[in-house]
Formats: structure tokens, sequence, C-alpha cells
């Protein structure tokens, strides 16, 4: 599970987007009126790659490793532009046309990492940052079974733009590992840290 070290990718510039030239995203302007009857604005982003007939952009996939040492999660990192920086991420993607949320969840995780799962549990949609954006996913729980053949030595399919390098944290200290990542120049991606921040909630409540 490898690829070019993520240091390789750098900022060259930044500016504004000539709408004519955006292929992925766009900008919106709602009105609407608030319960006091006051009409109001609102700006956002959507993106333009969603399936017609399809509400959901795509999926996050949560991936465990039952190991004889413990349960360990499946996680990435990827060079996200927006944010500059290498980004600690869940396998994820965006849902094709006449796919269902289990087979988009099975798709990405062969092509991003190269492991064969089964989808076993999938959340409600859920809503990325609904303040910004329509953007919204479903998490996607997959099993991968480590003895099976094509498990042993997996290979990614990555498009010619991906550069991922896959790798695993134990569960049980995932947000202290979460942590270590931040200080050495890490982002990270709200779905880790929000599983992270709900293993810490069970562990203090004993749930």
């Amino acid at each position: 599970m490898s690829a070019p070290p993520q240091t390789e990718s750098k900022l060259v510039s930044r500016g504004p987007l000539d709408p004519s030239e955006a292929r992925w995203t766009k900008l919106v302007k709602t009105t609407y009126t608030d319960p006091l009857g006051v009409e109001r604005t609102w700006e956002s982003a959507e993106r333009t790659t969603r399936p017609a007939g399809i509400d959901l952009d795509g999926v996050g996939i949560v991936a465990i490793f039952n190991k004889d040492t413990g349960p360990e999660i499946l996680l990435q990192k990827q060079y996200r532009p927006p944010v500059n920086a290498s980004v600690i991420e869940i396998p994820a993607g965006l849902i094709d046309a006449n796919e269902t949320p289990e087979q988009c969840a099975v798709r990405e995780l062969m092509e991003e990492t190269g492991y064969i799962g089964v989808a076993k549990e999938t959340s409600p949609v859920m809503f990325n940052d609904p303040g910004m954006c329509n953007t919204n996913l479903n998490m996607v729980h997959i099993e991968i079974d480590l003895s099976l053949p094509e498990n042993q030595k997996p290979v990614p399919k990555l498009e010619e733009n991906e550069f991922i390098e896959c790798f695993t944290v134990p569960l049980t200290n995932l947000f202290d590992e979460l942590k270590k990542l931040e200080g050495q120049g890490f982002a990270i991606d709200a779905r880790v840290g929000t599983i992270a921040e709900g293993i810490e909630l069970a562990k203090k409540w004993k749930l």
C-alpha cells in the first residue's frame, strides 16, 4: 500500500474561478424566507457531478481490519489543493448513475486501495458542510476478508491524477494518532475525526 510521497505536491497559485471554466462545482444563490417571513438570500456551492435522479453525491467507506492485535481502520493520505495539505481520510468516492451506495463503496474501495470487500451496513445520508454546500454522502461499512488471495497483495487502480497512500491505525488509539499526524503537518478530514471523537465518547461514557 504505497504511493509517491505526499510532500511532492505543491501549491502553485490560487485565484478567482471563471464560471465558464468550472468543471466540478457551481456557485448558487438561494432565496428563502425565515421563520419571521423575512426574505433572505444564501450563497452556497453545489457539485455538478451528481447523477440525474439521484439525491446523493457519494460515499465514505469505513473498512475495519479485524487483526489478532486488535481492530485497525483503513485510512488514506492524499494531497487536497483547497487546503494545501495532505489530508488523512477514509476511502471515498462519487456515485455513478444506476449505482447503489453499497455498489459505489465496493467499487471505490477496490479502485483506491485494491481491497475486495462486502458492504455490510449503510448510514443515513450525511451532509458534509450544509452551511457551505449541499454535498452529501452515505457512510458504508465494508467487511474485508484478509484471508482471501485477492486481499494478500492489493493493487489499487488509481486514475492518472490520483496519488493515494493507504495505511491502517488501531481503533483504540485513533484519536491520539490523529493528533500526532496533525503535528506532522497533515490535515484531518472531518469524517475521520468524527469517528475518533465517537470512540473517545464511547470510552468516556462507557457505552
